[in-house]
């Protein structure tokens, strides 16, 4: 089933996991699709497994079995980055043969030790390329604060709406702890004539350390009011786990309370945390 028809039906529900890294061992990431199925997430998006994940668990395989197994619409993260134009026929027809029908396609973060291949400069170069070569339902990435590199939010919104253009069917937002970023963000959407589904893209806080690394990482603003509870609770992991965790559930219900068209949860391949908020949400 492709993704976009979810999105005709229902404010959508949806879960992130990765590829597990070769010190895990592979049955962990099994585990947690088992456990992420009993909370009946309307898709489950897989990032991209760049080499150094368990062999026998690439992103393909495990979209295969949230879809096989897990009865679950998967979607496949495709990062362009390092990748040519062979490369990508290559994932493509293997995603064919495996029947995943649902792409997210990304420019892909730049590393200072890989020299990036030059078929794909950004993400609408890859999207148009996908589209022009198979029946996919392709995702965009947004970022409700504007993308790190792009000079301002109006500027981003141009490349993103070059995305749409090239064929993006429905855009998922990188985290954000702002709610009323996010409003202002759907608004200029609008105004630039940008009509397709946005997910609201939610990773709860429950460390210090792993949130502040994101942050750095997608260039997203931590509120005063977030700042104080990790400040408060800096020598109290479980406390501001717990703190976070809450954060994380008021968020989701004022977004879906102001008709969001969906909630992507960066699980962190915790099934425990997806429960935790899921459960709390459909009280």
């Amino acid at each position: 089933m492709k993704a976009i028809e979810l999105f005709k039906q229902k404010q959508v529900y949806s879960f992130e996991v990765f590829p597990p890294k070769p010190d895990v061992p592979i049955e962990r990431i099994y585990e947690t699709l088992a456990a992420l199925e009993t909370l009946h997430p309307d898709f489950i998006s897989v990032t991209y497994g760049a080499g150094g994940s368990v062999p026998g668990a690439s992103t393909a395989e495990i979209c295969k079995t949230i879809q096989e197994k897990h009865k679950t619409v998967s979607i496949a993260h495709l990062p362009g980055i390092n990748e040519t134009k062979d490369s990508v026929l290559e994932k493509l027809a293997q995603f064919q043969a495996l029947g995943i029908e649902n792409i997210l396609a990304l420019r892909g973060d730049r590393s200072p030790n890989t020299e990036p291949k030059h078929d794909f400069h950004y993400a609408a170069d890859m999207i148009a390329f996908i589209r022009e070569h198979g029946d996919f339902d392709i995702a965009a990435a947004c970022y409700p604060e504007g993308h790190p590199e792009a000079p301002d939010l109006d500027t981003d919104i141009v490349h993103l709406k070059e995305k749409v253009s090239a064929g993006a069917s429905h855009l998922i937002s990188q985290l954000f702890y702002r709610n009323k970023d996010f409003y202002a963000f759907r608004e200029k959407l609008a105004a630039a004539g940008i009509s397709v589904p946005v997910e609201a893209g939610i990773m709860p806080v429950t460390s210090k350390k792993s949130i502040e690394r994101m942050v750095s990482l997608c260039g997203a603003s931590i509120p005063k009011r977030l700042a104080k509870l990790m400040a408060r609770y800096a020598d109290d992991p479980a406390a501001l786990k717990a703190a976070g965790l809450e954060y994380a559930i008021e968020q989701i219900m004022d977004l879906r309370e102001n008709g969001v068209d969906g909630i992507h949860l960066y699980t962190m391949n915790n099934p425990d945390v997806a429960k935790y908020i899921t459960e709390a949400i459909a009280e």
